[in-house]
């Protein structure tokens, strides 16, 4: 009845793949647990062999990506619900499986159900403030908060769909680097009109990426958020679901895109030693995006 799938990548998985191995066995359901590993250096490898091998554990040689790589589960699956779980994830719940197998007990033509992340509310250290502060206050969002805008809230960890869904709108394979693969996802999800269900039974997203890291990354998704524009034919429609371009497209309706970005400029080294030290503004840190967005459409044009 259940497949979980679980892409790896750098991290190890022991943890994870106990619990949910001793969850699964006390369902009175099939399920099977998926690994496959994006080219992981071998350090990781060789902590994640002892437990990865008691499932069906896949090796890739050569990195493929955070999207190619779960439509890769397609191709092993035995199961009708594929649920989908980042390596980084912590489970919390004692009952976290048998929630979800209740749901697909009670709802058996369900298309995909999000059970939300959530991140630890205990202060990290400084050099972690960046990730922890944005998690915190942007994506640990309360059911009925997420329920509110349902393809809007839609995270690709910890979320369950159905094998016939996913074979129709799966993840876009041009899609190779960092950032925005969900996005995507969720707004073709809508587009073919496949509802979004939210629950409560969220996961702990315990590896929180240092200051320097986090803000590389973010450039990178913005980067990436202007390629997946194209795919689309920049559709009004997936702008409007995304804060950033929709702010975006405001500012640029009323002449102000120069004068923001001459603003950026100037203030970028000052934010950019404020984010890495992590002393954190979250409108700063919009603002800050933004201007990384006018600097790629103006590098692009």
């Amino acid at each position: 009845m259940l497949t979980i799938c679980v892409p790896i990548y750098n991290l190890n998985v022991t943890k994870l793949i106990q619990d949910l191995s001793k969850q699964g066995k006390k369902l009175k359901t099939p399920f099977e647990i998926i690994l496959i590993d994006d080219c992981s250096l071998e350090s990781y490898k060789k902590q994640n062999e002892a437990i990865c091998s008691k499932e069906t554990y896949i090796k890739l040689d050569k990195n493929i990506g955070r999207a190619k790589i779960r439509n890769r589960f397609l191709n092993y699956a035995k199961y009708n619900n594929l649920l989908f779980l980042d390596c980084d994830s912590t489970i919390i719940s004692i009952h976290y499986l048998k929630n979800y197998i209740r749901f697909i007990t009670n709802n058996p033509n369900y298309n995909v159900l999000f059970g939300g992340r959530i991140y630890d509310k205990k202060l990290p250290t400084r050099n972690k403030m960046l990730r922890w502060k944005y998690g915190t206050k942007q994506e640990s969002q309360s059911l009925n908060i997420r329920k509110q805008a349902p393809n809007k809230s839609f995270m690709t960890n910890n979320f369950l769909i159905r094998k016939s869904v996913f074979k129709k709108v799966n993840f876009d394979e041009r899609i190779v680097e960092y950032g925005h693969e969900d996005t995507l996802f969720g707004y073709m999800l809508k587009k073919n009109k496949y509802k979004i269900t939210h629950v409560d039974n969220a996961v702990l997203n315990e590896n929180v990426e240092d200051n320097i890291v986090y803000l590389n990354k973010t450039e990178k998704s913005i980067h990436n958020l202007i390629s997946i524009l194209k795919y689309v034919d920049d559709e009004k429609e997936l702008i409007k679901d995304i804060a950033l371009l929709n702010f975006y497209e405001k500012m640029k309706s009323k002449n102000l895109i120069n004068p923001i970005y001459l603003l950026f400029t100037l203030s970028k080294p000052l934010l950019k030693f404020l984010f890495t030290k992590g002393y954190v503004n979250l409108k700063l840190f919009d603002f800050y995006k933004l201007g990384i967005l006018i600097k790629n459409y103006k590098n692009k044009n």
